[in-house]
């Protein structure tokens, strides 16, 4: 028991860098950023694993460790209670004075009416009479066992707590999206249908739950000073034979109210805007570029990112890639300028504005390397492949035309909303071990294990020699009042 205690201790330390440092499994971003803060410091914490802590190997091995700890500890532990639940209670003490709780009286009674009453007010105890040589008979009782069966309870709740956990981190994954509002689309069929994913280590992503969510609409409201009072996405869900039909399902999605469907769970995390541009180029086609922004300042949710087009109507290759274009800068919801720069007063998408810088040339999208959807390669800035040809401040409806004629239109702001949905097969485990731990710990607290003897010894004159003893073999808390009524009701004379 010292050692799960001990391990139960290292399990609750190493589980500190997890809540203090961030975690890659959260977001990678944030622990670039502070490995580069920290130099040297942050470089050996991240050969610790510190930046997942969840899934170091230390972590792991004291988790491990805990597991065999309490087998080890569980086992014997039972095999003894199952012994003791199967024995006679014990043979009377020779000397019941020594007993912590002790009380006497000469009673009229033969020593088989106090046996008699001492079972009558026994009742529901464990208890077996004897005979001694002496001709005494005595009543052995104990009472409490269920204190131990609240324990072993309590600790076989809490190994079957780190098996569902084990299990659920096996068999179990996470994903995040971003879904646009007014009827975008995301279908639980792949892992390349997610923004980022977590999977289980016997997940491939091959086999997920077959589900769909459209977002019809959102709806958010803040308090005066900006911060956020509600969120509520009016979405449409399908699974099972309404994937067949094509039969929506709405259900309003609140922060705290997640969609549960086919064993998992769709959450509603945050929200944001995407800015909406309509491209009009020299030879009259035109495009229409709606590619969320990030959030910069999550008070305002001010925003930046890069919407990207590419020429439409030209097919030489060369061509194409020397004249796509890319539109940067900041995305105010409720724009307030101070001068020429642009800034956020309120998060809710009163009065937007974008300012805009407009790039043209090789954005680099065909190179074969990964990049951002929210942000242009600065290095094919730096070499020249890909040149600033305007900067403007736009409000809704505004337009700015670029040196070749192509005109791009401000045309405001669409809601995002970002998802994430999980799938744990040991969720109902988790709650029902949850309730078992908290249920036997509640029986181990409450329940007391307690022991009494009673000796009826006869005398010469006829009268007998009652003697009544006690002993709570955990906590003495309260059984001195339960003894005393005991032995009041044994030691009585009748009336």
């Amino acid at each position: 028991m010292r050692t799960a205690l001990t391990l139960l201790f290292l399990l609750a330390l190493g589980a500190l860098p997890g809540a203090l440092l961030p975690q890659r499994s959260l977001n990678a971003q944030k622990v670039t950023e502070f490995i580069a803060e920290n130099g040297w410091w942050g470089r050996f914490l991240d050969r610790l694993q510190f930046y997942d802590v969840y899934a170091s190997y230390w972590f792991s091995a004291v988790y491990v460790l805990l597991f065999v700890s309490l087998v080890g500890c569980l086992l014997p532990r039972s095999w003894e209670y199952f012994k003791q639940m199967r024995a006679k209670p014990v043979l009377t003490p020779r000397n019941l004075a020594r007993m912590p709780h002790h009380a006497a009286a000469e009673l009229a009674l033969t020593p088989e009416a106090v046996v008699a009453r001492a079972g009558r007010r026994l009742k529901g105890w464990r208890l077996v009479e004897r005979a001694e040589a002496d001709g005494a008979r005595t009543v052995s009782a104990e009472r409490g066992f269920l204190r131990e069966t609240g324990n072993l309870v309590f600790h076989f709740s809490l190994l079957g707590l780190l098996v569902a956990f084990a299990l659920g981190k096996m068999f179990g994954y996470e994903g995040q999206v971003i879904v646009q509002s007014q009827g975008g689309q995301f279908c639980n069929s792949g892992v390349f249908n997610y923004d980022s994913f977590r999977p289980g280590l016997r997940v491939d992503g091959t086999d997920l739950n077959q589900f769909c969510v459209k977002v019809d609409d959102f709806h958010a409201t803040y308090l005066h000073n900006g911060q956020a009072e509600s969120f509520r996405a009016d979405i449409g869900h399908q699974s099972g034979a309404d994937l067949a039909s094509g039969t929506w399902r709405p259900y309003p999605l609140e922060v705290n109210s997640p969609l549960r469907t086919v064993g998992d769970r769709v959450y509603l995390l945050g929200h944001g805007y995407t800015p909406l541009f309509t491209v009009t180029f020299p030879n009259g086609l035109t495009r229409t570029g709606a590619i969320q922004w990030r959030p910069v300042n999550e008070v305002t949710l001010a925003s930046e990112g890069a919407t990207k087009f590419d020429p439409p109507g030209v097919t030489d290759p060369e061509q194409r890639r020397t004249s796509q274009l890319a539109i940067t800068g900041l995305l105010a919801p409720t724009a307030v300028f101070r001068g020429e720069l642009l800034d956020s007063a309120f998060p809710e998408a009163r009065d937007p504005a974008v300012a805009i810088d407009v790039y043209r040339g090789d954005l680099g999208t065909d190179s074969g390397r990964g990049q951002s959807i929210f942000s242009i390669d600065r290095k094919m800035v730096q070499e020249g492949k890909l040149a600033k040809v305007a900067r403007k401040n736009l409000r809704k409806d505004e337009s700015v035309t670029l040196d070749d004629g192509t005109v791009i239109r401000f045309d405001g702001v669409r809601d995002w909303v970002s998802l994430q949905v999980s799938h744990d097969p040991t969720q109902g485990w988790v709650l029902g071990f949850s309730v078992l731990v908290v249920l036997g710990l509640g029986v181990s607290l409450s329940v007391k294990r307690r022991r009494v003897w009673v000796r009826a010894t006869p005398q010469e004159d006829g009268r007998t020699v009652v003697e009544v003893g006690g002993l709570a073999r955990t906590d003495q808390a309260g059984y001195g009042e339960e003894f005393t009524a005991l032995s009041r009701d044994l030691l009585k004379e009748e009336s």
